[in-house]
């Protein structure tokens, strides 16, 4: 279970807030004075604190500066009044995770506590797996011991003390957050903040924000300053995933951080100095991107100093009944159930499968057997429904879903033939991507104007996620209008 400490010394505050707040899954205490609250902490650390700025006994600044020495990842929420925002805009610089202005909304403070508390998380449950511990796994965690794993295992444990910024690539659902939770904890960074922002989730006016921080005015609806994660996360680590979506506005604002650790917040002209390790993720070729004039060399460059690829699930399909002896693990505990093994037949169709959504594919799957699972063995008959049949041959399965095989056929020999050889005429370093993005251009545009642009129905014929797709056309410049029937 989760945990809160709410300090501030209004009691009908705390009743509220407790009582808004509480639920099966968070425990949620409180305390009146500055101290009642540090003793608490040093006591029995909670996952997150509510601190309100006014307290009897200190400000509420003096005591973020003591609870952040005992513990710089425990996530401090601020809440003040209107006249002592430039207090709380203080604790923010010295990396409050938020502050919120009284009188709260009660739905935005449970959205915020659920993030502090999912921050404060994952900087501390460990990121890597021992088949061998004692105590039921929680949280995610990266599973196996194939030797494409222990290979990655091996270049994190010597780019994990390396004071530079790392890239990690890998599809999507392969697990490049674990990956960067794991490189931050064997860091000498460890017991500083660990940030993870996915740049692809936020909207891009709102990216840069959301990054480097604005000051107030800086455009319509900024009526006061923001401090960035750039800027909360100083002394520590910041990870950004999917940091091919990125626009170049933001391109080069992050280049400049990297190369001279100082930015401006949007709407300011004010230097501001930071100490961060960057820590970014992809499951796109920013090779390619750059090369395309899409994403940045320079930063593309300055990014790729240490890279991390992560292997997919079918290239460590041997992993697969350790990754099942995981999830039955944790899930079992958080669904009540209590299925011990996978019967062999299951076990075939799960091994046979391609998981093009790797092992959050693998995860949700799990789920949803357990779900319907009667008895303590997860049988065929309760897997998802395209998992219960053996993939069917590529030519029965292009047939069965009316893609016309003489175009795969012209595909391969336009692109693997002819832009191939002249590729190879020209000596160009780069031919795999150059055919790889000539195949992609092919294929995307010919299955898309086949579903009439329904992209829902494009990513489930090309077994890929939504989100793979939509990069794909995004870095290729593909537009397919989806047509509506006037039936």
């Amino acid at each position: 279970m989760s945990s809160l400490l709410i300090i501030d010394d209004e009691p009908n505050v705390c009743y509220s807030l407790q009582r808004a707040l509480e639920s099966a899954a968070l425990k949620v205490s409180t305390a009146g004075t500055a101290r009642e609250g540090i003793q608490r902490i040093r006591q029995d650390p909670p996952d997150a604190v509510l601190l309100d700025v006014r307290l009897p006994d200190m400000s509420g600044l003096e005591a973020y500066g003591l609870i952040r020495q005992m513990d710089a990842r425990l996530p401090v929420i601020v809440i003040t009044a209107h006249g002592t925002t430039e207090t709380a805009i203080e604790a923010m610089k010295l990396g409050a995770f938020e502050y919120l202005l009284k009188p709260l909304d009660l739905d935005h403070l449970a959205g915020v506590v659920d993030r502090a508390i999912h921050a404060s998380q994952i900087s501390r449950l460990p990121a890597l797996y021992h088949e061998k511990q004692q105590s039921q796994p929680e949280g995610d965690q990266l599973v196996g011991s194939s030797p494409p794993m222990q290979e990655l295992y091996k270049s994190i444990g010597r780019i994990a003390p390396q004071d530079v910024t790392v890239l990690i690539l890998g599809e999507s659902g392969t697990g490049k957050e674990l990956v960067a939770r794991a490189t931050y904890q064997h860091s000498h960074r460890s017991q500083a903040p660990f940030v993870a922002i996915n740049c692809a989730a936020i909207p891009e006016p709102l990216l840069e924000s959301e990054l480097f921080g604005h000051e107030r005015g800086a455009f319509t609806g900024a009526d006061r300053r923001r401090i960035g994660k750039f800027e909360q996360a100083h002394g520590g680590t910041v990870f950004m995933d999917e940091v091919g979506d990125m626009l170049p506005g933001t391109q080069a604002k992050l280049l400049r951080l990297l190369q001279e650790k100082q930015f401006e917040r949007v709407g300011g002209n004010t230097t501001i100095a930071t100490d961060i390790r960057v820590i970014a993720a992809t499951n796109q070729d920013l090779e390619s991107l750059a090369v395309a004039g899409r994403f940045r060399q320079d930063l593309f460059y300055r990014l790729n100093v240490l890279t991390l690829r992560i292997p997919p699930l079918r290239e460590r399909i041997e992993d697969l009944p350790a990754l099942l002896e995981y999830f039955l693990a944790r899930l079992n505990r958080e669904l009540g159930r209590h299925v011990q093994q996978v019967s062999p037949e299951a076990m075939g169709l799960l091994k046979a499968h391609s998981w093009p959504g790797n092992v959050r594919e693998l995860q949700s799957a799990v789920k949803y057997a357990l779900v319907h699972t009667a008895g303590d063995t997860l049988t065929a008959e309760f897997l998802p429904r395209h998992l219960q049949q053996p993939a069917p041959p590529v030519e029965i399965l292009a047939a069965e879903q009316s893609v016309d095989l003489a175009i795969a056929r012209l595909v391969h020999e336009t692109l693997a033939q002819k832009q191939g050889r002249d590729t190879l005429a020209q000596r160009c370093g780069n031919l795999y991507y150059q055919v790889q993005a000539a195949l992609d251009r092919v294929v995307l545009r010919e299955v898309l104007e086949h579903v009439k642009g329904n992209q829902v129905e494009a990513a489930d014929l090309l077994g890929i996620s939504r989100t793979t797709l939509r990069s794909k056309l995004r870095s290729l410049g593909l537009v397919i209008e989806k047509q509506v029937s006037d039936t």
